[in-house]
């Protein structure tokens, strides 16, 4: 039976079919390029982006006592690689730089602390860590337990030796802020509104006009008065009211299931969030006047979906990437929408404090809207 299925096999017939399958490659460039890129991406983006340990972060010191051995603790803080000492404000200033998310850290040493540790009285030093993200400050945070041990080895010495003899010279206080147990749910759940929209609405816009395409009723529409931004209004609306049914169960069972606490204002998230929604479709918009088959548009939005995913700060700390991923990632409406659902939900964040990641989103709409609606025409050429 073998030699009979050898003998029927024609390697000239095959080797047809295999030219014709290279000429049909050839002819979709979309899906040769997406078969190289995403490896490639996927390979950059692992190797050199992502950074599960990540330091130099952004910190606050409020000092109210500004002696030698305090200087000395600072430069001990910095020492470990974790910390970047951007801001030396007051404790108001501070606050309001954690809030915004503007520092990861504030290091508050109150006044009279060096005169009290020379005294033997083991002052404690304050550290309010923002815990929205527990993966970007634990290990911050655990070089901090150890900091007691070696800050002021060169500082102790001769008669001061026995200041640190019998026990630490002084404490640090950990205050982890909008999430003190360090529970991860309380930020992948808020994040997944994003992550999800993200997905299912760009590929569903981008597939809405390559299947008429594909049907040919595209003729009929492009055949009709309707201008291009009515198309993509009435495009839009259906997936927007889709996407809000998403929103709603997932902030139901972010708040009933994993008891995430909603410390802001619910009307200020539903408007970022329709923002946010309205980027999102636009993209998907956008890959419908790029894409000839519903593959392709499919393709296109795992194209897209892949960085986001990575260099939002959804999977990974945001501030572990380099620059240039960070930078990458700044341009993603998905990096500044989780820092407003986290920051409103976790925070209780105002208009003001989600503003620097407002704005971004809206000039996001603007540019990829415009270059939507340019590519869009009216004609089948």
């Amino acid at each position: 039976m073998p030699e009979v299925v050898i003998r029927r096999l024609s390697l000239l017939r095959v080797w047809a079919v295999m030219a014709k399958e290279f000429v049909q490659l050839k002819r979709d460039r979309l899906t040769f390029a997406m078969m190289i890129g995403v490896p490639l991406m996927q390979l950059v983006l692992f190797g050199f982006a992502i950074n599960t340990d990540p330091k130099h972060l952004p910190t606050a010191v409020v000092a109210a006592d500004s002696g030698p051995l305090v200087r000395s603790i600072v430069r001990a803080v910095e020492n470990t690689a974790y910390f970047r000492v951007v801001a030396q404000p007051t404790e108001s200033e501070a606050e309001l730089m954690l809030a915004r998310g503007e520092v990861q850290f504030v290091i508050v040493i109150p006044a009279g602390f060096s005169s009290r540790l020379l005294r033997g009285e083991q002052p404690a030093l304050a550290v309010y860590a923002d815990a929205t993200d527990p993966s970007a400050s634990g290990a911050g945070l655990a070089a901090l337990a150890q900091l007691p041990d070696f800050a002021l080895t060169h500082d102790l010495r001769g008669p001061l030796a026995t200041l640190a003899q019998s026990r630490p010279p002084f404490e640090v206080r950990v205050h982890r802020r909008y999430n003190p147990e360090g529970l991860t749910s309380y930020n992948v759940v808020p994040g997944l509104m994003g992550v999800i929209l993200t997905m299912t609405l760009v590929m569903m816009t981008a597939m809405a006009m390559t299947r008429e395409r594909e049907r040919g009723t595209l003729e009929n529409l492009l055949a009709t008065p309707v201008r291009p931004l009515e198309v993509m209004v009435g495009k839009i609306v259906p997936y927007l009211l889709i996407g809000w049914v998403q929103v709603v169960i997932v902030y139901l069972a972010a708040r009933t299931l994993f008891a995430v606490p909603m410390a802001g204002s619910a009307l200020l998230l539903a408007v970022a969030m329709m923002l946010f929604m309205v980027a999102t479709l636009t993209v998907g918009f956008l890959f419908s006047t790029l894409a000839r088959s519903q593959m392709q548009s499919m393709q296109m939005t795992m194209f897209y979906f892949l960085p986001n995913m990575l260099l939002s700060g959804f999977m990974f700390p945001f501030r572990g990437m380099p620059v240039w991923a960070q930078t990458i990632g700044e341009v993603l409406p998905l990096t500044h929408f989780l820092r407003i659902v986290r920051a409103v939900m976790l925070k209780g964040a105002g208009a003001a404090d989600i503003a620097a990641n407002t704005w971004p989103i809206a000039l996001f709409v603007l540019v990829v809207g415009g270059v939507a609606l340019r590519r869009y025409q009216q004609t089948l050429d």
